[in-house]
């Protein structure tokens, strides 16, 4: 029996254009209707959800999006008709701020800034407002293999682990994937005993997931376009590599950039968005954690940024932000259940400039 879920999408725009739009996604048909925008907002970039699904959480940023201060508002979710009311804001502490998470148990958030290099944590009300910014750690250092990417540290993800005691954050600039112990309760971070992991030497780690049954993670290299996948034992806070796997075909030798990651919900396969070879990686996820490439699927839009999928795992929504204004859109694709292969269902719904995607 097909149902209904709420979707949410930001616009990374600035001025007028800039926004929070909610669609309705037919799981059946893979049918995308647009509902309402939310438009009192600059850049919004990357969404979180509260595990009670009643608070959106969104970084946005007024005015510059790389240079100007950045914020992370919440809003409440007004039943299921896509509105959304800002409940609170508070400041990010830094610029370009790129991410958001939220913890298990909804008593804490954290964001990261990619420009300034920092990341931090807010307590959460009972209501799903932030409260002030609890801790705040500024990277420090540079890799310096690229030298127009990697000249200071570039946070650019704080990812919690499902059971909320953790936190790792990729930061680009260092080739470091950074851990931190997270309490929830008083909303702190605290470095882990193995405080970071290094990444390839100018790969540039940008995203970062855990397998749903645990017992590895995987992040993606931005500038090296390949994926990292790593042991993870959360008691000991420590990660060991085991495997580091292209995202594009051989015979690929143009620009591209890998920009998001993520796992399906019975933790078989795996998928990382290509931007410039405009594509989605598709891999086979072992007993051992380890990827087997199945397919370089085209994303049907341009600059494949974020990537979604459905509680169902019969889903995956891409957003193609976009290049020159062309090939701006929201494209759903069909999960094969067997081989993990996209399929593309329904038309592409023209979103301006889509940077992430939240499913309610």
């Amino acid at each position: 029996m097909a149902e209904e879920c709420l979707i949410f999408i930001t616009s990374c725009a600035a001025g007028d254009a800039g926004a929070i739009t909610a669609c309705r996604l037919n799981t059946g048909t893979g049918a995308l209707q647009s509902l309402q925008e939310y438009t009192d907002i600059e850049n919004p970039f990357f969404l979180a959800l509260s595990p009670d699904r009643k608070t959106l959480y969104s970084t946005y940023v007024p005015g510059d999006f790389e240079s100007d201060p950045g914020y992370v508002a919440a809003f409440e979710i007004v039943g299921d008709s896509g509105e959304i009311k800002k409940r609170n804001e508070q400041l990010a502490n830094g610029t370009t701020t790129c991410y958001v998470g939220v913890d298990s148990s909804g008593q804490a958030a954290v964001v990261a800034n990619y420009t300034s290099g920092s990341v931090g944590s807010y307590p959460l009300q009972a209501d799903g407002a932030l409260g002030k910014m609890a801790s705040f750690v500024q990277h420090e250092g540079a890799s310096m293999v690229d030298p127009n990417r990697q000249q200071a540290a570039h946070a650019h993800c704080a990812v919690i682990s499902p059971s909320g005691k953790s936190m790792y954050a990729c930061d680009l600039g260092m080739d470091q994937v950074v851990g931190y112990g997270l309490d929830a309760g008083s909303a702190t971070l605290t470095p882990l005993a193995q405080p970071y992991v290094r990444t390839i030497g100018g790969g540039g780690p940008r995203h970062f997931t855990y397998h749903p049954q645990g017992g590895y993670v995987y992040a993606n290299n931005e500038l090296a376009n390949s994926v990292n996948v790593y042991r993870h034992d959360e008691g000991a806070g420590v990660l060991i590599e085991l495997q580091v796997i292209s995202t594009l075909p051989d015979d690929f030798c143009d620009t591209s950039y890998t920009a998001d990651i993520k796992i399906t919900p019975d933790g078989r396969f795996l998928y990382c968005s290509n931007r410039l070879h405009d594509s989605i990686a598709v891999y086979a996820i072992g007993g051992d954690g380890c990827l087997t490439l199945v397919e370089i699927a085209p994303s049907l839009g341009n600059f494949a940024q974020n990537i979604a999928i459905t509680a169902d795992g019969g889903l995956l929504l891409c957003a193609n932000m976009g290049s020159d204004g062309k090939g701006e859109n929201v494209v759903v694709f069909r999960i094969d259940a067997a081989s993990g292969k996209l399929s593309a269902v329904g038309e592409p719904v023209e979103i301006v400039k889509p940077s992430c995607i939240m499913i309610v």
